[in-house]
């Protein structure tokens, strides 16, 4: 009798295990947003740009996916900032100095180590395009530690989804950015550590790296950007594949694009859409989400 419950007990134990793993999210079931609201940069038109505190700032306006540009530095480190080279327009020497625009490529991200980027200052600088963007000196983080700090600040809240883009291209490689291949396993390399995969979108201009990670890691939703004349089809005929996503130019958005995307069940979401009246009337197109420099607008 003892026996026959043990056994039993086994069995119920077994159930329950297969059970669990059969209810774990997979990374192709994590539901996305019916409509996605996305900062741009982390909605850099109010705070300094793919930095942590702009993309808490964008989790409590109440958005559903972080957008954020990353690098690799020199010390093969992924790093959360858009240029290829710091940028005299925002950011500042370590010993608080301008960067004179004669030194608009002295500092290459890709050529230096992360030590040395996280010294200098990103966010005490008024940006001059962005004159509602708050002024708080910070610094590039890696992309680990944003991951890190974003689930910690989300906690008991819905969670965000990742729009991460890769920041490289083919007459790049070697100077201001990795071979695709490289780049692609520094970036799942960290995604993977920190188990996000199921809520990361992975968004590119060079499809090199979409069509690596659509080969290699297939379970991860990828985002072909593109700013062009080319029709739908050329473009999807370019990447060789069926995106996820479409993130157009959004003055290259229109109801036929929006149409012919979804009867091909591909998602359109337009960049960079900034006032009111352009948010209003993309939405109007039946888009799938909008990434803007200023997300509080997209949630009025």
């Amino acid at each position: 009798m003892k026996k026959m419950i043990y056994m039993a007990g086994i069995t119920l134990v077994g159930l329950w295990g297969c059970k669990t793993m059969q209810n774990k999210p997979s990374a192709n079931k994590a539901e996305f947003p019916a409509f996605s609201t996305e900062g741009h940069r982390g909605g850099r038109g109010l705070m300094p740009e793919n930095t942590i505190i702009a993309m808490k700032h964008a989790i409590d306006l109440g958005i559903t996916t972080l957008e954020m540009d990353t690098h690799i530095s020199k010390d093969g480190k992924v790093v959360v900032t858009h240029d290829d080279y710091l940028s005299p327009a925002f950011m500042l020497t370590p010993d608080g100095k301008e960067i004179p625009k004669s030194d608009a490529k002295k500092y290459p991200v890709y050529q230096m180590d992360y030590s040395q980027l996280k010294t200098f200052d990103l966010g005490t600088k008024a940006h001059a395009g962005f004159p509602q963007q708050k002024k708080i000196k910070t610094y590039i983080p890696l992309l680990s530690e944003l991951i890190d700090e974003v689930q910690l600040y989300s906690k008991g809240k819905k969670q965000m989804f990742y729009n991460i883009e890769t920041k490289c291209s083919a007459k790049g490689d070697g100077i201001v950015n990795p071979a695709p291949e490289q780049f692609v396993k520094l970036l799942m390399e960290v995604i993977e550590a920190k188990g996000i995969s199921p809520y990361v979108v992975i968004q590119s201009f060079d499809k090199r790296t979409l069509q690596i990670l659509h080969k290699k890691f297939p379970q991860i939703r990828t985002s072909f950007l593109i700013d062009n004349k080319k029709s739908l089809q050329e473009n999807l005929d370019d990447l060789g594949f069926k995106p996820f996503i479409l993130s157009p130019a959004y003055k290259m958005v229109n109801a036929d694009l929006v149409k012919q995307c979804h009867e091909k069940q591909i998602r359109v979401i337009p960049w960079t859409v900034n006032t009111k009246e352009e948010i209003a009337a993309i939405k109007a197109l039946k888009v799938d989400g909008i990434i803007s420099d200023y997300p509080d607008l997209l949630l009025n």
